[in-house]
């Protein structure tokens, strides 16, 4: 029978190992070569892949990145000079940074440092199972859906999203989007292959990445979630992850319920909540 091998800095069960590595991780000034980091909490670095994507969603090597890229987007919003950004966040080059940040941003460094000046931004507006949607999207992806009753209130709130970028109206472009969002607003659709592009912090990513593979049709509670990720006392934290998502339906927060019964708050209404859990159920009854 295999044994699972002692590491100095780990108790020797897989979990322990995951949870150290992470801890290694969030210190490191650089990152971890994956050899080595396997190494220093005992597993083989096949291992340390498969249980640290089974326990938080991601690969050690994509956590790493995250938490560089967080550090950086940090820094570049309180002012400082993208150089300085790149290597105070533990960026071995300029190469590496650009690689890496400009596609978790969704716009330059620079862009991002100016409050998403110099971005263009399309949007559709639109009736739906729900009521009115908005939906915006950057030349990467779906950056904000909004659900509402008023038009006008709707396109308000994507101004005050986005101050410093170029909004434009663009119906007919985005006809493939508008009849995803119809689909998934009416309960239809499980999956979608729209591309994303929002912002959040690593856990706010863990969080949305959990609650994508949820099921059509089926719920899970704050606390399930925090437990899936490791996490079972941050409950609270998964509340305000489903909370700060920018992108309804296309991140199912509606898919999540409080452990004491009922749907639960939802930003765009208990309502509309209720109606699409509803409509998401009896679909997939079919």
């Amino acid at each position: 029978m295999p044994t699972t091998q002692l590491s100095p800095d780990g108790a020797g069960l897989p979990g322990d190992a995951v949870a150290r590595a992470r801890e290694l991780l969030e210190r490191a000034p650089s990152g971890w070569a994956s050899e080595a980091l396997a190494a220093k909490v005992g597993l083989s670095p096949g291992q340390l892949r498969r249980q640290f994507r089974r326990v938080f969603g991601v690969s050690p090597a994509e956590y790493a990145r995250a938490i560089l890229t967080k550090r950086a987007r940090v820094a570049l919003a309180e002012g400082s000079p993208v150089t300085e950004a790149l290597y105070d966040a533990g960026f071995g080059s300029s190469r590496a940074f650009y690689e890496v940040v400009p596609a978790a941003l969704g716009m330059t460094p620079t862009q991002f440092r100016r409050g998403g000046a110099g971005v263009e931004i399309r949007y559709t507006v639109f009736e739906s199972f729900l009521g009115l949607l908005v939906v915006a999207v950057t030349e990467r992806g779906v950056c904000s859906v909004k659900i509402g009753d008023d038009a006008g209130g709707l396109e308000g709130q994507l101004r005050e999203e986005f101050p410093a970028a170029r909004l434009l109206r663009d119906d007919a472009g985005l006809t493939e989007v508008r009849e995803a969002a119809q689909s998934l607003a009416a309960g239809r659709t499980d999956r979608q292959a729209l591309p994303l592009d929002v912002h959040g912090t690593m856990f706010q990513w863990q969080v949305w990445r959990q609650i994508q593979r949820i099921p059509r049709g089926r719920t899970k509670t704050y606390g399930q979630l925090a437990s899936e990720l490791g996490r079972p006392m941050a409950s609270r934290a998964v509340a305000r992850a489903c909370a700060t998502n920018q992108v309804a339906l296309l991140i199912p927060c509606h898919r999540v319920v409080p452990a004491a019964g009922g749907e639960g708050g939802y930003r765009w209404g208990k309502d509309r909540k209720r109606r699409l859990l509803e409509a998401e159920a009896e679909a997939g009854d079919q």
